[in-house]
């Protein structure tokens, strides 16, 4: 009888060390992992509760999907929703302060792709156990992709289904009344008077315009493009649209400038003075721009 005792002590034993030895030798259980645009794959013990976005677009996607109460900090500049004016500001998107980033000890930081490359010193806040991933939407589709992904990495999953689905029945919409018209329009974006630079063809501006039925004059596939008043007066776009923000901050009225009186633009007065960060962040209110395009130029109204 003493001899089974043993024998199933010895058993009970065994199978608690073979327990134990899988428990310690099993691969962590995340809560949450997803692929950034870079094709790195990021694991998160939980949902993201202390977000540090490194750019506005970001910032802007994670109110729209009601995860804003996440984000700890933000970036100079990214001020747009009232809720984030008092939050902390981390530098610039260009600049950000590394050190500051580590101290506030977010459990993730997003940054652009190409910021990312340019900055080494990012690599320092994954060196404190921070987590940084990067996104680089480029057009409706990526937008809204990274919003779900934001959905995901937060715990907002159900609403940023919801609000891409309803932005993206808002941009159909507007791209079907535009297909009514039947018209077709050539415009020039103005991002800066001096040296004149105009959106390109590789920019999220050219998706902007050619949702609302536009046809942009510029041919070049880059973001930005640096143009001369002679082609500007040969192209001769029956719209102009001026940014205003930090890469435009205080445009000289059309009318005021020389030779661009000769514009048909300027003689039909048809030049809009648009916000920066409206049409020039990939975010959520890109779809805005496109409403405000379709509303000034064909005449929508949202009850249509």
């Amino acid at each position: 009888m003493t001899g089974k005792v043993s024998i199933c002590k010895q058993l009970l034993a065994g199978i608690l060390l073979f327990v134990l030895i899988a428990l310690f030798s099993a691969k962590p259980i995340w809560a949450v992992s997803f692929t950034d645009d870079t094709g790195r794959t990021i694991y998160l013990k939980n949902p993201a509760k202390r977000i540090i976005p490194l750019y506005g677009a970001f910032l802007e996607m994670l109110f729209a999907i009601h995860a804003g109460h996440t984000v700890i900090a933000r970036t100079a500049a990214d001020s747009y929703f009232e809720s984030a004016k008092n939050l902390p500001s981390v530098g610039t998107h260009m600049r950000p302060n590394i050190e500051l980033i580590i101290s506030m000890r977010p459990d993730l930081v997003i940054q652009t792709v190409s910021q990312r490359r340019r900055l080494p010193e990012m690599a320092s806040i994954e060196e404190a156990g921070i987590p940084v991933a990067a996104f680089a939407p480029k057009d409706f589709k990526s937008i809204f992709d990274t919003m779900r992904t934001f959905g995901k990495i937060t715990g907002h999953e159900k609403e940023a289904h919801e609000v891409t689905e309803r932005l993206r029945l808002k941009l159909n919409k507007l791209k079907k009344y535009v297909r009514k018209q039947h018209k077709k329009y050539t415009v020039f974006f103005e991002v800066r008077e001096a040296p004149l630079t105009a959106a390109g063809r590789n920019s999220i501006v050219q998706k902007i315009l050619e949702a609302a039925g536009l046809e942009n004059v510029v041919t070049v596939n880059r973001k930005l493009v640096r143009f001369n008043i002679e082609t500007l007066i040969a192209k001769n776009p029956d719209y102009y649209i001026i940014q205003k923000g930090p890469m435009n901050r205080n445009p000289t009225p059309l009318s005021m400038r020389p030779h661009f009186k000769l514009l048909n633009a300027t003689k039909k007065n048809r030049v809009f003075i648009v916000d920066e960060f409206l049409f020039s962040r990939p975010g959520p209110r890109c779809v805005d721009a496109v409403e405000f395009l379709v509303s000034h130029i064909y005449g929508y109204s949202p009850e249509i």
